[in-house]
């Protein structure tokens, strides 16, 4: 395992203790609203506090961009992008379902990534050309030949303008797959696109760090990611396309159907 990725698997496990030692009595966490349905605990704060001082520790002169503080340059060519939980709406509602995402890009390309479910104690991690793992074994897509039989992972957007256009691509699509599953956690929708546990995924309306660590995952098991156009600017553009080749292309077509 890469140096960093070794440094995040130890940020990333201390970290974790707190989320799970706060899901035991998640009652007592105050609860804002960032927007429309979009929430923040102190716990988020606290948990990206630990990540950065366990990064900034051993990497003071990289960057970071993170959920919660923002942006913060570096003078080094790497940035690491940080969701110190995402899931936050599931972990208030007291869902089982939320994790961590980081991820390290070196002049704006993807090199390392890292997913933690805390509840499952499941690292999910990958390094550029060096494959995907989940806790220390290879990862692959599923090999689903199309959309027929599909499970897809598919978030309904918070936004009104969204929906509609969401709501017009799942009729479009539920003739053909076998399901679609919203976990409320767009990192662990893409790990779960990564392990072969989903065959795809469909996503609108995300942000750099609810995909970045994700994206790298799904690319190192052997899958393509890209956003709704076809293209590369999922990351820019917030809409992300991603499973094996075939699932992809069929994904990519019944967005411009």
């Amino acid at each position: 395992m890469h140096p960093f990725l070794n440094t995040a698997t130890t940020a990333a496990r201390k970290a974790g203790q707190l989320i799970t030692r706060a899901f035991s009595d998640v009652k007592i966490w105050e609860v804002r609203d960032k927007g429309r349905f979009d929430y923040v605990t102190e716990l988020d704060k606290r948990v990206e506090a630990c990540l950065l001082e366990c990064l900034s520790e051993a990497y003071p002169d990289h960057g970071f961009l993170a959920e919660e503080s923002g942006h913060r340059p570096g003078s080094a060519a790497y940035e690491w992008v940080i969701d110190p939980l995402d899931g936050t709406k599931n972990f208030v509602h007291g869902f089982p379902h939320f994790g961590i995402s980081m991820a390290v890009m070196q002049e704006g390309r993807l090199e390392h990534g890292l997913i933690y479910d805390p509840l499952r104690d499941e690292l999910f991690t990958a390094s550029k050309g060096k494959g995907a793992q989940l806790n220390n074994y290879r990862m692959r897509v599923s090999e689903r030949p199309g959309l027929h039989g599909a499970l897809l992972g598919m978030a309904i957007p918070v936004q009104e303008t969204q929906q509609l256009d969401f709501f017009k691509r799942f009729q479009k699509l539920s003739p053909h797959i076998a399901g679609l599953r919203q976990s409320g956690s767009a990192a662990l929708t893409l790990a779960y696109v990564a392990a072969g546990r989903l065959d795809g995924s469909l996503e609108l309306g995300l942000q750099p760090w609810d995909i970045a660590a994700g994206a790298l995952l799904v690319r190192e098991a052997g899958g393509v990611v890209v956003d709704w156009q076809g293209g590369e600017n999922f990351l820019s553009t917030g809409g992300v396309i991603a499973g094996n080749m075939k699932v992809v292309k069929a994904l990519v077509q019944s967005t411009h159907a």
